[in-house]
């Protein structure tokens, strides 16, 4: 299990990060993830941020299967 440190860490030493990466690379629960990378956020440490739907090459996200998939939110430190 990984500390808020080493997610900080590894947030500083790959510059962003999707949850699910830092899940996977730090061998830890997504949802204990999403709860330090909210903390941090909280504490003003981290940033979220979202990508903007000017990918679509359609056109028509909101009518999309997916939904919402296909907008990734990375995380960073500030």
């Amino acid at each position: 299990m990984a500390s808020l440190i080493e997610v900080r860490d590894m947030l500083a030493l790959q510059g962003r990060m999707e949850a699910t990466q830092l899940s996977a690379r730090l061998h830890t629960p997504q949802p204990l993830i999403d709860a330090m990378l909210s903390r941090l956020e909280a504490m003003g440490k981290a940033v979220k941020v979202t990508e903007d739907a000017d990918g679509c090459l359609s056109g028509s996200c909101k009518s999309c299967p997916e939904g919402k998939a296909c907008l990734r939110e990375w995380w960073s430190l500030r």
